[in-house]
C-alpha cells in the first residue's frame, strides 16, 4: 500500500498573506497555493526547475495594476514575481521560487482588428496562431514565426522579442509592435509608443514611475551612444533585452518599447500590445535541397542567399530520421527520396512567397535552372518542389515539429536546449559550427541541428542525461565553450530564445556597458522584484548562474532506476509544451482545451507524477514493486486496510492532488501520437491509479465500468429491462449519466438470416485458399455489439455486397475500460486470453478488423504494453483492410461529399488510417472529406461520468458542435467513432451514420460492384 505522501508545510506565509491581501483588494481573477499547480509551473522548456510559492491568474488589467501596487507596499518588499504566458522558454524565463503571474488563463482576447489600418490590439496572453486565424479572414497575419506557435503567447514574443522562420523578412517581434501598455512597478499603467521631443519631454516630466524610467533611459542613451554602437552588434538577430541601440528611431522619436521588448518581465507586466500587420502572401513554393552531408547545406546556404527567397532554414540528418518515426512525416515522405539508395545526410529548404504565381514561379525558376546548371557541385544530391499553402505548410510543419522531435531520441541521453540559439554573421556560419561540433564530438556527445540558416541561427541540441551525477558540470564546460566561440565569430550566446538564466553571461558579454543595463533595470525597478536574476542585476543583486539554479534532471535523479523505467512514459517529458495547443479542432488535449488548468495536460500530468515518485522515493517506497503485488487478487485483509485509509482519509495527500489530475484525463491517446517526445499519459495514468486505489477504495462506477463489458451479453439478453433500469437512473446511482441504451437487436437472429457464422478456427483451416481471400473475421466490441448493432450489421452487410465472407469472432470482453481505470492485473489477464483467442483465428490465415476506432486500436497499443515481447495477431481498422482491398485506381468521384468527423484516437495514433476513409469511399464512387476536429468529450466512458459531464460538453462545443449543427441534419455528417454518435445524440439530438452504413446503402444501387484486388496490398 503506497503511504500517505504529507504536504509540504506552506513555509511562504508571507505569499499567502500576498494572496489574500489581493483577494481583499478586489483582485478578479484565480489564485492558487496549491502543491499541484505549483508542481506544474515549476518547469518550462527549459532544463531547470524552480517551485513557485504561489500563481495568480490575473482577469484583466486592474488585476495587474493590483499585484504591482501590493508588491509596493514595504511589507511585501520581499515577494518577487515572475510573468508567464505559454511557459515554452528554452532558459527559465518565467521560473521563479516567488509568485508567478499568468496571463495566459484568462487575459487572451483579440480586443481590435483594424483591416484598413493593418493593425491588432491583444491582451498577453493571446496565442500567436489564435491570432493569426482570427485575421486570416481579413488576408492579414501577424509575422513573426516559431515553432511553438499553436502554444506561445504574444506577451511571451513581447518579452524574448521571439523570431524564428522568415526573420531575415519579416524581423523580430518588436518590429512590428507599435504600442505597449505595461504596468510599472508603482502600480502605473503606461501605454508606449514612439515619442516626438514633445512627447518625450512631456513623459519626462511626469512625477510617478514612468517619468523617473523616461528621464533615466534618455540619459543614459545620449551619454553612452558610441558605446551602445560598440557593444550591440549589427546582425539580423540583434541583441535584445534593453536594447538602447534602438530606443532612437530612424526619424528620432524616442521608442521606449525597443527596451520592454525583450526585457522578459524584469522591467513590468505587458498587459495589453497594438501590433502591426501584413497581408498573407497568396501564392508560395518551397526548394527542398539534399545535401551529401550537413556541412555542405550550411556552406551551400550562402550562395542560395541571393536567390530572393524568403527563408532558408536548415535541417540534420539527425532531425530527418526522428521525423520519419513520427506521423508528420507520412504528409513529406515523398519530398525526400533517396538518392542512389542513401538518405540525405543535410537538407536546405528554400522557400518563395509572393502576391502572384506568376512572381513565385519565376523565382523558383531562377534557382532551379542555377541548381540544374550545377549539377552536384557543393555536396547537392538533388532537389524537389512544393507548391501551394496546403503542400508548403506540411513540409513546415516537419520543421516546426523538429524542437521536439528531438527529445524523442531513445535512451536516457536526450537532446537538450541550452546553447541551442547561438548567431553569427551568416557568412561564418558553417566555419563556427564546425567549431561547434568540434566542442561536442571531443566530450562524445551526439547532437541533432536545425535552424535559420540565412540569419546565422542554428539550434544545436546536445545530448545529456541530466539524471546522470555531473551532469551541471557538463553543461557548464559546454557554454563556457560556446560563448568564447561565438566572440571569436563576432556573434551571441543568444540569439533568439532569450537570456533567462543564461544572464550570467551578460557582463562578459556588454563589458564597460553592463553597468548601464543595471541603471535601466533599477530606473524600472528600484527593489529588484520583477524577475530578479535575468538580463541585468543592480548593484546590489546578483545574476542567476547555469549550475546554480536547480534542474529537473537534479529532481529526478532521487528517484530510483527502477521506478523511471518503469514510468518511463511520464520521465522524458521535456517541457515543449506542444500539448498546449490553442486549436480546437487538433485533438491534442481535450482535458488541457476543456479546463484551460495546466495540471490537466500531458505535460502538467507528467511533471505530477515525476514529483509524485520522488516523494515515494524520500519514504523509501518501491512503486513497481508494490505494483506486482497488487496485481495478485486482494483478498478481505487488503480491503479492510483500505476501508480505513478511505474512511479516515485526510486531505493532506499529495497523492489526492495528483489522482485530481489524472482523474480529469480522457485516456483519448492524442498524447502518445501527437507530443513529439510521445508522453503516454494513458498508461502511466492507469498505473497511478492502480497504486492509488491500492490506498483508498474506487469509486462503485470504477467497478460498474468494468463490469460492462463481461455483462454486456446477458444484458442485451433483457434489453427492455435493462433500458427501463437505465432511464430510471439505475446508472446515476454508481455515478453514471447518460448510461447507453442497449439496441435491443438480437444479434444471432440476424447473423442466422445473413448466413454469417462464427469464427470458429477449425473451421477456418478448412477453407480453401481462394475461400481464406474471400473471408475476413470481425473481431467484436461490446459497444458497437449490443449498443450499435445496426453498425455492426450495417458491416456484415456491406462486405456480403463486395463478394466477401463475413465470419464474426467470437464475443470477448477487450478489456479497455479495465485499463482505463487502472484495474491492471486484471487487463493483462484478459488480453492475455483474448489475445490466445484471436492468435487461433489469425493463425488460419484470415485477416482480423474492428469497427471501433478506439477498441480496435487497444490491440496494437495497450496489449503491446500489457505482454510485452509477445507476437500478437493484428487486428486491422475496417478502413484499413478495405483500402487495401478495394481497387483504388478509379477517378476522382463527382457529386456531393459526404463528411468525417473521426475518433480523436484513431485521428492522433492512426492518421494514415483516417485518410484512408477516402479510397475507400472514392472506390465506390462516392467523396469523402475530412473535417478538422478535436475530441467530441466522451472518449470511453468519460462522458458518461457525472463528475465528468460539464466538461465533456464543454469540449464538445470547442470544435464538434458547430459542424455537428451545420451538417449533422443532412445525413452526410458521419463519425466512426461510437462514443462520439452517442455524444450527438445525447446533446444535439443527431444520430451521425457510420461510414459503414453510408457504403452499404450506395453499394445497393451500384452496378457493377467496385473490383476487388486479389490480395491487400
Amino acid at each position: 500500500m503506497i503511504p500517505r505522501l504529507p504536504l509540504v508545510p506552506e513555509t511562504a506565509s508571507l505569499h499567502a498573506a500576498f494572496c489574500a491581501e489581493l483577494r481583499a483588494r478586489g483582485f478578479a481573477g484565480d489564485l492558487s497555493l496549491t502543491q499541484a499547480d505549483r508542481t506544474v509551473l515549476a518547469t518550462d522548456n527549459s532544463i531547470y526547475q524552480l517551485t513557485p510559492r504561489a500563481i495568480a491568474f490575473p482577469r484583466e488589467r486592474d488585476d495587474l495594476v493590483r499585484i504591482a501596487k501590493l508588491l509596493a507596499e514595504d511589507r511585501f518588499a520581499e515577494i518577487r514575481i515572475a510573468p508567464r504566458g505559454g511557459g515554452t522558454g528554452t532558459n527559465g524565463q518565467s521560473l521563479t521560487d516567488g509568485l508567478v503571474v499568468d496571463c495566459s488563463r484568462h487575459m487572451n482576447r483579440i480586443l481590435a482588428i483594424d483591416p484598413v489600418a493593418r493593425t491588432v490590439r491583444v491582451e498577453a496572453g493571446v496565442v500567436k496562431d489564435q491570432l493569426n486565424a482570427a485575421l486570416k479572414p481579413h488576408g492579414l497575419f501577424f509575422a513573426p514565426e516559431l515553432s511553438t506557435s499553436n502554444r506561445a503567447t504574444i506577451g511571451g514574443m513581447i518579452s524574448t522579442d521571439a523570431s524564428g522562420q522568415g526573420s531575415c523578412l519579416y524581423g523580430k517581434t518588436r518590429d512590428h509592435v507599435l504600442a505597449l501598455t505595461t504596468i510599472l512597478s508603482d502600480g502605473t499603467v503606461w501605454h508606449s509608443e514612439p515619442l516626438d521631443e514633445a512627447g518625450l519631454a512631456a513623459a519626462k516630466a511626469r512625477p510617478d514611475r514612468a517619468g523617473a524610467i523616461h528621464r533615466e533611459v534618455d540619459r543614459l542613451q545620449r551619454e553612452n551612444a558610441a558605446l551602445i554602437a560598440e557593444r550591440f552588434p549589427p546582425l539580423n538577430r540583434c541583441l535584445t533585452g534593453y536594447d538602447l541601440a534602438h530606443i532612437r528611431r530612424a526619424d528620432g522619436r524616442f521608442d521606449l518599447n525597443a527596451v520592454l521588448c525583450g526585457s522578459e518581465g524584469t522591467l513590468g507586466l505587458i498587459a495589453e500590445a497594438t501590433l502591426n500587420v501584413l497581408p498573407l502572401p497568396s501564392h508560395m513554393a518551397l526548394v527542398v535541397l539534399r545535401y551529401a552531408g550537413f556541412d555542405a547545406a550550411l556552406r551551400d546556404a550562402r550562395a542560395l542567399a541571393g536567390s530572393g527567397a524568403a527563408s532558408i532554414e536548415t535541417v540534420d540528418s539527425t532531425v530527418l530520421a526522428l521525423a520519419q518515426g513520427d506521423p508528420v512525416w507520412d504528409g513529406v515522405a515523398a519530398y525526400f527520396p533517396e538518392d542512389a539508395g542513401e538518405r540525405a545526410r543535410g537538407v536546405n529548404l528554400v522557400e518563395f512567397v509572393g502576391d502572384s504565381e506568376a512572381a513565385v514561379e519565376a523565382a523558383v525558376a531562377r534557382l532551379t535552372a542555377i541548381l540544374d546548371a550545377a549539377g552536384a557541385e557543393a555536396g547537392r544530391r538533388g532537389y524537389t518542389i512544393a507548391r501551394g499553402e496546403a503542400e508548403v505548410g506540411r513540409l513546415w510543419t516537419m520543421r516546426k515539429k523538429a524542437v521536439g522531435l528531438l527529445g524523442n531520441r531513445k535512451g536516457e541521453a536526450r537532446p537538450i536546449a541550452f546553447v541551442e540559439d547561438t548567431a553569427v554573421p551568416p557568412e561564418h556560419l558553417a566555419d563556427f559550427i564546425a567549431e561547434f561540433r568540434g566542442a561536442l564530438d571531443r566530450r562524445g556527445l551526439d547532437y541533432g541541428m536545425f535552424g535559420h540558416v540565412d540569419a546565422g541561427v542554428l539550434h544545436v541540441r546536445p545530448a545529456i542525461d541530466m539524471k546522470a551525477p555531473g551532469a551541471e558540470t557538463l553543461v557548464r564546460a559546454v557554454t563556457e565553450d560556446v560563448v568564447a566561440l561565438t566572440q571569436k565569430y563576432g556573434g551571441l550566446l543568444w540569439g533568439e530564445h532569450g537570456k533567462g538564466v543564461r544572464s550570467e553571461f551578460s557582463p562578459k558579454v556588454f563589458g564597460p556597458l553592463y553597468p548601464v543595463l543595471q541603471a535601466v533595470k533599477a530606473a524600472f525597478d528600484p527593489r529588484n522584484q520583477f524577475n530578479p536574476g535575468k538580463i541585468a542585476a543592480p548593484a546590489a543583486g546578483a545574476l542567476l548562474t547555469i549550475d546554480g539554479v536547480p534542474t529537473k534532471g537534479g529532481h529526478d535523479r532521487a528517484i530510483p532506476p527502477a521506478s523511471r523505467a518503469a514510468y518511463d512514459e511520464a520521465l522524458h517529458c521535456n517541457g515543449n509544451g506542444a500539448c498546449f495547443s490553442y486549436d480546437p479542432d487538433e485533438a491534442m488535449c481535450p482535458s488541457w482545451k476543456g479546463t484551460r488548468e495546466r495540471r490537466h495536460s500531458p505535460k502538467g500530468r507528467a511533471q505530477l507524477m515525476r514529483e509524485w515518485l520522488r516523494r515515494l522515493a524520500e519514504q523509501g517506497f518501491d512503486p513497481p514493486a508494490e505494483a506486482r503485488a497488487s496485481r495478485v487478487q486482494a483478498g478481505w485483509r487488503s480491503f479492510t486496510a483500505r476501508l480505513v485509509a478511505t474512511l479516515s482519509r485526510r486531505d493532506d495527500d499529495f497523492s489526492h492532488e495528483v489522482h485530481e489530475a489524472m482523474a480529469g484525463c480522457l485516456a483519448c491517446k492524442s498524447c502518445t501520437g501527437l507530443c513529439p517526445i510521445k508522453v503516454d499519459v494513458p498508461t502511466f495514468r492507469a498505473k497511478f491509479l492502480e497504486l492509488y486505489h491500492g490506498r483508498y477504495l474506487r469509486p462503485l462506477r470504477h467497478h460498474a465500468v468494468a463490469a460492462l463489458e463481461p455483462l454486456a451479453p446477458w444484458l442485451a439478453r433483457a434489453p427492455r429491462l435493462v433500458n427501463a433500469a437505465t432511464r430510471l437512473g439505475a446508472g446515476r446511482a454508481v455515478g453514471l449519466v447518460h448510461a447507453p441504451t442497449l439496441s435491443g437487436i438480437d444479434l444471432k437472429t440476424e447473423m442466422a438470416r445473413r448466413g454469417v457464422a462464427l469464427a470458429d478456427p477449425g473451421a477456418l483451416a478448412q477453407l480453401t485458399p481462394a475461400e481464406r481471400l474471400a473471408s475476413v473475421v470481425v473481431v467484436q466490441d461490446a459497444f458497437t455489439s449490443h449498443y450499435d448493432t445496426p453498425v455492426l450489421l450495417a458491416l456484415l452487410d456491406l462486405l456480403i455486397g463486395l463478394g466477401i465472407r463475413p465470419w464474426l469472432a467470437p464475443y470477448r470482453p477487450n478489456g479497455k475500460p479495465l485499463h482505463v481505470h487502472g484495474f491492471l492485473g486484471r487487463f493483462e489477464r484478459l488480453a492475455a486470453a483474448n489475445a490466445a483467442d484471436l492468435d487461433a483465428i489469425a493463425a488460419t490465415g484470415i485477416a482480423l478488423i474492428g469497427l471501433d476506432p478506439s477498441m480496435t486500436l487497444t490491440y496494437r497499443s495497450e496489449y503491446r504494453q500489457a505482454l510485452p515481447g509477445r507476437d500478437l495477431p493484428q487486428v486491422r481498422l475496417v478502413q484499413e483492410w478495405l483500402a487495401a482491398r478495394l481497387d483504388g485506381g478509379t477517378p476522382e468521384p463527382a457529386g456531393e461529399p459526404y463528411w468525417l468527423l473521426p475518433h480523436c484516437t484513431e485521428r492522433a495514433t492512426a492518421q494514415a488510417a483516417v485518410a484512408e476513409w477516402a479510397s475507400v469511399f472514392r472506390a465506390l464512387g462516392l467523396r469523402l472529406g475530412i473535417l478538422p476536429s478535436g475530441c467530441c468529450g466522451m472518449a470511453g466512458t468519460y462522458g458518461h461520468e457525472a463528475e465528468n459531464r460539464a466538461t465533456s460538453e464543454r469540449i464538445y462545443g470547442l470544435s464538434w458542435a458547430k459542424p455537428v449543427a451545420e451538417k449533422g441534419r443532412t445525413g452526410r455528417l458521419l463519425a466512426d467513432g461510437y462514443s462520439c454518435r452517442s455524444q450527438a445524440k445525447i446533446i444535439d439530438g443527431v444520430r451521425l451514420p457510420h461510414p459503414v452504413e453510408i457504403l452499404r446503402d450506395h453499394l445497393a444501387t451500384r452496378n457493377p460492384a467496385p473490383r476487388l484486388v486479389e490480395a491487400a496490398r
